[in-house]
């Protein structure tokens, strides 16, 4: 009979809180996707790559998992309460018709065994098919291929999930289920009256506003100029004005609340509208702040991490396969070898691109000058950009030298413009790690001025625009400065002392029928019997899918989590603070009010109530995601920024919708309570 009596009253508690179900179910999906990482396709293949910053990774995932089963938990505690709260005359009703305070407190346990049981077997499958559905879609972007996917299920993600929900979900209805069968039954038949909080002067609000404003200006200003960046104090310093900011601007709401009560226009309700919604702002200032600064939290991982990923996804533009070296001047060996072990027809191209040194002089500190290119430089505006180059161009008195032949075959293989070279005329190579858009800017305006250079104590011209395709696939070189010079100047300037690198490019077929990454993994295999020396592009793939998945994955695991978390204190307050001013309500009804019309008020408070702390963290998200794409980013890419933020603003504006949704279901909530107390009751 117990047992029969908490199932119904778990099947009716999730009817009635659906919202919170569904967090809880959210929840679960993102405990199970996070833990399953290590099975996914692209782990598997980014251990192969990067294996030492995968674990590193994955060391990581066990102190997110801790981090968020501490955070929820007081996100079910407070819901749960919620809920217990709203049946707090029902357990006095059943304690004065004889239920023992044990029994009370085995339904309420058993409650929440069968309500945890029938989130997991519902959140579990969920779980593991958006699990399924991202590893199939990251296979396919890295190229695997659908053929390449295999499914994949983690048994001990599926047992670490349930073992984490089910841990803090019987904690926290632990607690409060033994203070429910503790409690009076007196206390437990009578509503509870709302507390009465002192008010201060309006002076003291006024002020409180102000001061917010003024701190989250000055941690505004010092975020975007990326003054936060400077040190750990300056970091510091900004984030305390900015939550000190966020705290006084919800504390000094009620005046600008208080005022559109008294000089709104004058509508149905709307005093009463507004008087309610003082009453939430001073209960719940402090939960409207930890909600909006938990939303702005979301929003900064959300925007700035899929940003981040799209720019990391597409930094390196993706040409060559495979570059070979065994640093000589010539890759005929190298060409033999493939030949021999039928490896050179798996190449649609094999091209030698090749490097060296000034070997004309062995005065290294005066080989290469380029007076006339720092006087340019010093002509230009001061900036810090300007002044790193200079720095930096100040120790290139002994460059490499780049054939021009070699470098525009790659050129030609990335389907880019070639370098044009006259008598006497050179190209400046710069590697993207070492330059960036402002940089590569001020280099290009320069050059536009054909500046007069001398290598070797001869005259040449410095022409175009400054080159930065990567001359080999991975690492096995980058030159942060070099000249690219016509083939028989190199070859007399380095008296064919040099290095050459012979780069190659699979042939398509053979990529088309298993996907690029397969493609390489089966000719690393057949070159291992070699001992060819050689990098693929899976170094540099495997890089990139590193900084993406953890700039993507994680974060965006992170704002789920937070605007979870954001959500349910919103409206499981909304709702308990509901409850406890139903008797003015109830006088609205016995006044003559209509069922439509109370809702329509409580819809608008609920736009309030929700709208603070949303608006703030709007606004505050769009200067946080600037200061972290100050921050994190590359000199090479940021550039980007603006491309960044419109990204950045897209993904915002969908947690905006979501959020949209959420709020429409607290107002359905609200509306299905409201109803009942249309109906008459009686008087215990």
């Amino acid at each position: 009979m117990l047992f029969k009596l908490a199932v119904r009253n778990s099947k009716r508690s999730r009817k009635e809180n659906g919202l919170f179900f569904a967090s809880l179910l959210v929840s679960i999906v993102a405990f199970y996707v996070l833990l399953s990482f290590p099975r996914q396709d692209v782990m598997i293949f980014l251990k192969r790559m990067e294996s030492d910053a995968v674990n590193k990774l994955m060391g990581m995932v066990p102190i997110f998992f801790g981090m968020t089963l501490f955070l929820l938990f007081f996100l079910i505690y407070f819901a749960s309460k919620f809920q217990l709260e709203r049946r707090r005359h029902e357990f006095g009703v059943c304690l004065m018709m004889g239920m023992r305070r044990k029994k009370l407190f085995a339904m309420l346990m058993m409650e929440d065994l069968e309500s945890s049981m029938v989130s997991l077997l519902i959140g579990i499958p969920i779980a593991v098919l958006i699990s399924e559905l991202i590893s199939l879609v990251t296979a396919r972007l890295v190229g695997m291929g659908i053929v390449g996917h295999s499914f994949s299920f983690s048994a001990e993600a599926v047992l670490a999930t349930a073992a984490g929900f089910i841990a803090i979900k019987f904690a926290a209805f632990l607690i409060l289920s033994g203070k429910i069968a503790k409690s009076q039954i007196g206390s437990l038949l009578n509503d509870k009256t709302q507390e009465v909080k002192k008010q201060k002067p309006v002076l003291v609000y006024i002020s409180a506003l102000i001061l917010g404003i003024g701190c989250l200006a000055w941690a505004y200003a010092s975020a975007i100029s990326g003054g936060a960046w400077r040190s750990i104090r300056t970091m510091g310093l900004t984030v305390i004005l900015g939550l000190m900011g966020t705290f006084l601007l919800f504390y000094g709401l009620r005046v600008v609340i208080g005022f559109l009560a008294e000089h709104g226009r004058t509508r149905q309700l709307h005093i009463f509208n507004f008087r309610q919604i003082e009453e939430n702002v001073i209960h719940r200032r402090t939960l409207l702040a930890v909600a909006s600064l938990l939303m702005l939290a979301a929003l900064c991982c959300f925007g700035a991490g899929v940003s981040i990923a799209r720019v990391q996804g597409k930094a390196e533009t993706h040409v060559l396969d495979y570059t070979f070296y065994e640093y000589k001047s010539s890759t005929e060996n190298i060409r033999e070898t493939l030949e021999t072990c039928g490896l050179a027809s798996n190449f649609s191209e094999l091209f030698e691109i090749r490097i060296g040194h000034i070997r004309t002089t062995d005065d290294y500190d005066n080989a290469f000058q380029m007076d006339t290119v720092f006087e340019a430089l010093s002509a230009m505006p001061q900036s810090v950009e300007r002044d790193v180059i200079i720095n930096n161009l100040g120790y290139e008195s002994y460059p490499y030298l780049i054939s021009q032949s070699g470098y525009n075959k790659l050129l030609s293989a990335a389907g880019l413009p070639l370098v044009e070279l006259g008598e006497h005329e050179m190209a400046v190579y710069m590697d993207k790690e070492f330059t960036g858009y402002e940089r590569e800017r001020i280099m290009n305006e320069v050059l536009k001025t054909r500046p007069e250079v001398l290598l070797d104590g001869e005259q040449w011209h410095l022409t175009g625009s400054v080159q930065k395709t990567d001359i080999v696939t991975d690492r096995a070189i980058s030159l942060s400065f070099a000249l690219i010079i016509p083939d028989d100047a190199f070859l007399y300037y380095t008296k064919g002392d040099g290095e050459a690198y012979l780069n190659g490019i699979l042939d398509k077929e053979a990529v088309s029928g298993m996907g690029l990454m397969n493609a390489i993994l089966t000719m690393n295999e057949r070159l291992g019997t070699t001992g060819i020396h050689y990098e693929s592009y899976l170094q540099n793939m495997g890089r990139q899918l590193f900084y993406v998945v953890a700039s993507s994955y994680i974060t965006i695991y992170l704002a789920v989590i937070f605007l979870v978390i954001a959500n349910t204190i919103l409206g499981v307050q909304f709702l308990m603070g509901q409850q406890k001013v139903s008797r003015r309500y109830v006088t609205l009804v016995h006044l003559g009010a209509a069922y439509e019309t109370i809702c329509s008020a409580a819809k608008k408070q609920i736009n309030w109530f929700f709208g603070l702390p949303i608006a703030v963290s709007l606004v505050s998200s769009m200067f946080g995601v600037r200061s972290l794409f100050s921050g994190i980013l590359s000199s090479q890419n940021r550039g980007n920024i603006a491309e960044l933020m419109i990204v950045s603003a897209a993904m915002i504006l969908l947690l905006f919708v979501i959020e949209c949704i959420y709020i429409a279901a607290v107002k359905r909530l609200s509306s299905r309570y409201l109803l009942t107390l249309m109906m008459p009751k009686r008087e215990e």
